[in-house]
């Protein structure tokens, strides 16, 4: 296997998205394969209680995972702008800090999540038929954490540096491996919920291995000098500067996600259920839009780098005609063919019929979606930390803010829950755009602070 470290600083911006989105896509697909297949095989062979039991925890095991998912993608802003700027020195000394920072933060996590699982999702008003399974899920998700950040962190480096299709070797294997021990830990060992949570850990830990290997063998970045680990409190620095509001960032959009599935429980299983699978088929529809967001931050983080503004705002006009394209071909997918697609998740006719309802209402929302990733893509490879934090207090503002009283009209009542998220996806999308064209980001840059 040959390294495929590439330079996005010249050739047309339209072939250079496209090119690092592709195997993104294939990677994240490959990815929510998985998911999706975890919830196809609880809802059919376990039941809905049990799909739900997955679902109830999704949003709160975001918000632990999304310490590390912040870092990794800081560190990997980092190192693109490096890269971009031909500094190899600060570069390696960043991949060797990025170890300790989102190492330890890792450990913390996974322990506050195991021990503290129950009482959270009681907080959360997990409805009781769901929650022993809910806490199971929750408990062996968060043991992973570290083999997620191992992934996360060295791949975030290794695309940083113009590389998308290694890490997808990577995925698509993790994947095979989670989707052959769902059908074995549940179907044939009757493990339940329990079995879905460890195939998942077993996958993650493949990846990590596999992406370690591969870097340290083939990229010379990683071949780092023993000099280099000594800890460099300037880089650290850097890193939590861009790293933490990323984080941050992610952990707002977390806890606004929880606020909602605090109003989602409030329904009863079959609202639980039901949007555990449009939610799923949601997740499968983001994945063109995060893997494209991903090319833009890594696009953008290496034209800073290199001082080449001009550069980043035609990377965002392109990237944002690829989003309006999709999003119009998904709104007649998801529209006509909601009932289709909750069928592959579950058998019961009330959850059908909700589902139907929420992705007929949020496929209108999709290009607002597509945009928050556009534009909060350029904001982050920018360097611009004090707008991630902006566009993760607006999610929480929205989620909050629309939930209830949304629910509480007549006529609406549990139907709010997605317009709730339509109006959050819009809000974002918007305020992350003036952020954009305000301009206040092309001083951001971390390279030569």
């Amino acid at each position: 296997m040959k390294s495929n470290v590439s330079k996005m600083t010249e050739g047309s911006p339209f072939k250079l998205l496209i090119g690092f989105t592709i195997p993104m896509l294939i990677g994240n697909l490959f990815q929510q394969l998985y998911n999706m297949v975890d919830s196809i095989v609880v809802g059919q062979y376990v039941g809905s209680d049990a799909l739900g039991a997955v679902g109830a925890t999704g949003s709160i095991n975001f918000f632990f995972f999304s310490a590390t998912f912040g870092m990794s993608a800081g560190t990997g802003i980092i190192a693109a702008q490096y890269f971009g700027a031909r500094d190899d020195v600060n570069l390696q000394k960043t991949i060797t800090n990025a170890i300790y920072a989102i190492g330890s933060i890792s450990l913390v996590m996974s322990l506050i999540g195991i021990v503290f699982a129950r009482p959270i999702l009681v907080f959360l008003d997990t409805p009781e038929k769901i929650l022993d399974d809910s806490v199971t899920y929750m408990q062996v998700t968060c043991a992973g954490i570290l083999a997620v950040a191992a992934y996360n962190g060295i791949s975030a480096i290794i695309r940083a540096l113009g590389d998308s299709k290694t890490p997808l070797i990577f995925l698509v294997v993790a994947s095979v491996i989670n989707v052959v021990l769902d059908l074995v830990f549940v179907i044939v060992c009757k493990w339940s919920v329990f079995g879905v949570a460890f195939a998942t850990i077993i996958a993650q830990i493949s990846a990590a291995i596999g992406c370690i290997f591969y870097a340290y063998k083939k990229i010379p970045y990683f071949k780092i000098p023993r000099e280099y680990y000594r800890p460099d409190k300037a880089l650290i620095g850097k890193c939590i500067r861009i790293g933490i509001p990323v984080a941050l960032q992610n952990s707002l959009i977390a806890i606004s996600c929880i606020a909602l599935q605090k109003v989602v429980n409030g329904f009863g299983e079959l609202v639980v259920s039901a949007n555990t699978a449009a939610g799923r088929f949601e997740q499968l529809v983001q994945q063109p839009f995060t893997s494209l967001g991903t090319a833009v931050v890594t696009y953008t983080g290496q034209n800073m780098g290199a001082g080449q503004i001009d550069r980043v705002k035609k990377g965002f006009r392109v990237a944002t005609l690829i989003c309006l394209v999709f999003s119009l071909i998904m709104l007649p997918v998801a529209y006509f063919g909601a009932e289709f697609i909750m069928r592959l998740f579950v058998s019961e006719p009330e959850v059908i019929a909700i589902g139907v309802k929420a992705l007929r209402i949020t496929s209108f929302f999709y290009f607002a979606l597509g945009m928050i990733y556009v534009s909060r893509s350029v904001l982050n490879g920018a360097g611009d930390a004090s707008a991630a934090m902006l566009n993760g207090a607006v999610e929480v503002v929205g989620r909050v803010g629309f939930a209830k009283p949304l629910t509480m009209i007549p006529g609406v009542g549990m139907l709010g829950i997605w317009y709730t998220t339509g109006l959050t996806w819009t809000l974002t999308a918007l305020i992350s755009c003036i952020r954009y064209f305000s301009g206040k980001w092309k001083t951001k840059a971390v390279v030569g602070r």
